[in-house]
């Protein structure tokens, strides 16, 4: 008292001061700053009353109190490793990674204990149940399908617990040594299954592309010779013409007393027949000369048709001899 009395403060003076001072105790202690990304709850006397929010908050000093500081940013929980066994009894070990957070801070707080270990457990559980309903190729092939299983079944379990499932990965499936050993022969099997059948398949397809040409070839062929025996016959057939037409005319010549022209005729056939001798592929050897008069005669008779024919004078033919004869061959 000495001390206000000498600062010169009466009783009231000291009472405001003091009333001033427990004001600003009392200020401190009702002001609460939550940060960013997390929820504060407020208890009084023991029961849940709000949620605080990010910010700078107001209670009743004394008698509220914060309950939970709970964070409801996402937040990542690891899954170990451990034993699934597949729908054909296969035994593998996988593990993941589960994605969360927290909508509800008072759920989140006073409707189970130890979140995350709640988490944990159940995330665990539906891995094992979702995939020991798989066969192990279904598994190793289908994580997509897998993850968003367990995205549904553990979403939907843990909604009362004001949480939200964003997204749950399985990282690592792991088979037994031996199984992976067999899973490489199979493997391996199968691509050189693929392989035999590719190639048979492009065997087949040469031979039918090798038959198609041999047969458009043929076809080609077949179309060539029917053109070429056309054209022979076409040919002989004008030949055939010709030869009636000299025929003809030879014939028309005798009927009416020309002997130049037996003697055309008989030297053209006469010359043919010589020919026809000198080619033969089984003559080896001609004896000459041949009577070379009845050749002479023969060409005689064809100059005195010519002369007819251009109005010259004709001398006496002269009369054609005995066709000579071949020596023999050897």
């Amino acid at each position: 008292m000495g001390f206000f009395n000498e600062m010169g403060l009466d009783g009231l003076s000291i009472t405001l001061i003091g009333l001033g001072i427990l004001a600003l105790l009392v200020l401190f202690a009702g002001a609460k700053t939550v940060p960013q990304g997390f929820n504060f709850t407020i208890e009084r006397f023991g029961k849940y009353t709000r949620t605080l929010k990010p910010g700078l908050n107001l209670i009743v000093p004394f008698i509220d109190a914060i309950g939970k500081r709970i964070n409801v940013m996402e937040q990542v929980l690891d899954v170990p490793h451990q034993e699934v066994i597949t729908r054909d009894n296969a035994s593998i070990t996988a593990n993941g990674v589960t994605f969360y957070q927290i909508l509800d801070a008072a759920a989140a707080a006073y409707e189970v204990s130890n979140l995350e270990n709640a988490i944990l457990n159940l995330t665990m559980t539906n891995i094992r149940t979702v995939m020991g309903s798989m066969d192990l190729d279904e598994l190793l092939s289908n994580r997509d399908e897998i993850n968003h299983r367990l995205l549904n079944v553990v979403d939907a379990a843990v909604s009362p617990w004001g949480v939200k499932i964003t997204r749950i990965e399985i990282k690592d499936i792991d088979p037994p040594k031996d199984l992976v050993e067999s899973m490489g022969r199979q493997m391996k099997a199968e691509r050189e299954k693929r392989a035999a059948i590719l190639e048979a398949e492009g065997r087949r397809q040469s031979a039918i592309l090798q038959a198609e040409g041999a047969k458009q070839a043929q076809v080609l062929e077949a179309e060539g010779r029917k053109e070429a025996a056309f054209r022979d016959a076409e040919a002989r057939e004008r030949s055939a013409e010709a030869e009636a037409k000299a025929t003809q005319v030879v014939s028309d010549a005798i009927a009416s007393g020309n002997v130049q022209a037996i003697n055309y005729f008989v030297a053209n056939n006469y010359i043919k027949a010589l020919e026809s001798i000198a080619t033969s592929p089984n003559q080896k050897l001609l004896m000459m000369p041949l009577d070379a008069s009845s050749i002479i005669g023969a060409i005689g008779g064809i100059a005195e048709i010519a002369k007819e024919s251009f109005g010259g004078t004709a001398p006496t033919a002269a009369r054609p001899s005995r066709p000579p004869t071949a020596g023999p061959s050897q």
